[in-house]
């Protein structure tokens, strides 16, 4: 097997198909954890309208419940549609089209669970103290989730030099 050189990644004898494959597990790997919070989330959300005090929530509230739900259903198809497009493009020879394709979903899952996550916990914490607490701590909270999640790598990035 002969490598071309600058064809791997820094350090690494590999070939492209290599990395493709290496990429791919890591992808997994880090999508694995996301996707067991999405459900419980998504699962959560699914059973808050059968709970008895759903029908007194505000309009507002309710509005909260649909971003919250819509969004942990974003990120379900997210997270779960690299595994799903794995099965349908096996043995295609199209793995690089498909880690590049599976970290933008990756990417707007992890968008679409800030949003779950911070729709969600503004509808409790705006159905506990009613008022503008729960706005103003569900944009620290949104702010910090964009953050750590997308901001700061992004600026790690920048400063390391990395290509896209």
């Amino acid at each position: 097997m002969s490598i071309e050189p600058g064809t791997g990644a820094p350090g690494r004898k590999e070939s492209p198909e290599e990395r493709a494959d290496r990429n791919f597990v890591e992808l997994l790997q880090g999508l694995r954890v996301a996707v067991t919070g999405v459900q419980v989330l998504f699962a959560f959300l699914l059973t808050v309208p059968f709970s008895p005090n759903f029908a007194s929530l505000s309009e507002v509230d309710r509005m909260w419940y649909i971003v919250a739900l819509t969004a942990a259903a974003i990120a379900s198809i997210c997270y779960i549609a690299p595994a799903a497009q794995h099965r349908i493009l096996f043995r295609q020879g199209v793995k690089e089209p498909l880690v590049r394709r599976s970290n933008v979903y990756g990417i707007l899952g992890g968008v679409a669970l800030v949003i779950s996550m911070t729709s969600a916990w503004v509808l409790v914490v705006d159905y506990l103290y009613v008022g503008t607490l729960a706005a103003v701590l569900g944009a620290g909270l949104a702010l910090f989730g964009g953050w750590a999640w997308f901001v700061q790598p992004l600026l790690t990035r920048r400063k390391s030099g990395s290509p896209s």
